[in-house]
């Protein structure tokens, strides 16, 4: 693992990286602790602070130019904005389910899906963590697939067993 191709990339993708590293990793940890507490509430907020910086320095990384300069990964940090106001909005209003689901969609869409295109052959995020190797990046998602995957499946078991 180099930073290298990270400290040559634009400020705009290593402001990203900075704000979405972080998000990650606050993300996680959320998702597995306790809700609705004073810390959950206050990282909560930290998290999307995190994530709507990650998603406005989005806008100014171009480095996929489909049109004008922007592509189809712009869409989602415009989803990513309205995701986080909604998320506001519904733990506001003590919608907990919309909320949850909402968050749970921002961090696995957003964070995971979007992230593990950035280790694609080519990326930069590919040339920090796998010094450009080509097979490595493929053996990670097929990993994290799969671990998706069962994480899944044993949640539907589990819903099924309490009907």
């Amino acid at each position: 693992m180099t930073l290298e191709p990270l400290f040559d990339a634009p400020f705009a993708i290593q402001i990203h990286v900075a704000a979405v590293v972080p998000a990650a990793l606050l993300g996680a940890y959320l998702l597995l602790r306790p809700k609705g507490t004073p810390r959950h509430r206050l990282l909560g907020k930290i998290w999307l602070c995190l994530m709507v910086i990650t998603a406005f320095s989005s806008f100014f990384i171009h480095q996929i130019n489909l049109f004008y300069g922007f592509s189809p990964i712009h869409l989602l940090s415009i989803f990513v904005l309205f995701g986080c106001w909604r998320a506001i909005v519904n733990a506001r209003r003590h919608n907990i389910a919309a909320h949850k689901r909402i968050v749970r969609g921002l961090y696995f869409g957003g964070i995971v899906g979007a992230g593990i295109f950035t280790f694609l052959p080519g990326r930069i995020m590919n040339r920090v963590a796998f010094g450009g190797d080509e097979i490595a990046p493929l053996v990670v998602v097929a990993a994290i697939a799969a671990i998706l995957l069962w994480l899944v499946s044993k949640e539907l078991w589990r819903r099924r067993s309490l009907t």
